[in-house]
């Protein structure tokens, strides 16, 4: 789950079907539900590009794109790993400082180890 405080909107991540449902934090009520990346452990709201990511174990990544409060839509599935489901985000911090997500990529054929693969958004 994450949070948008601002707008009072909770993120959850669901893996059957897999899809991100937002739900009003005030009233309780379902704003939307959109199909998401299946098998997702995390997922993570970005407050300054009002983005919400969604790292699924089969191979890709949903980006969704928050163009209000009440309004969302599927932005890009992003290509990553087979397995690859668990993630960390960190937002911009100061002037110089890029919005960086972190996905860790289990170890596979033909790669001696797990990585950590560096993704940075992009506006």
């Amino acid at each position: 789950m994450a949070l948008d405080e601002a707008n009072h909107r909770l993120f959850i991540g669901v893996r059957s079907p897999p899809r991100l449902v937002v739900l009003d934090t005030d009233s309780g009520q379902v704003v939307a539900a959109i199909r998401a990346a299946a098998d997702m452990d995390d997922l993570y709201y970005d407050a300054v590009f009002k983005r919400v990511y969604v790292p699924g174990g089969q191979g890709f990544i949903s980006v969704f794109e928050q163009g209000d409060a009440d309004h969302y839509r599927l932005l890009a599935d992003i290509p990553s790993a087979v397995g690859a489901r668990t993630a960390g985000y960190a937002a911009k911090i100061g002037k110089k400082g890029r919005d960086r997500f972190y996905l860790g990529v289990p170890a596979r054929p033909g790669h001696k180890s797990a990585e950590v693969w560096i993704y940075q958004a992009q506006d």
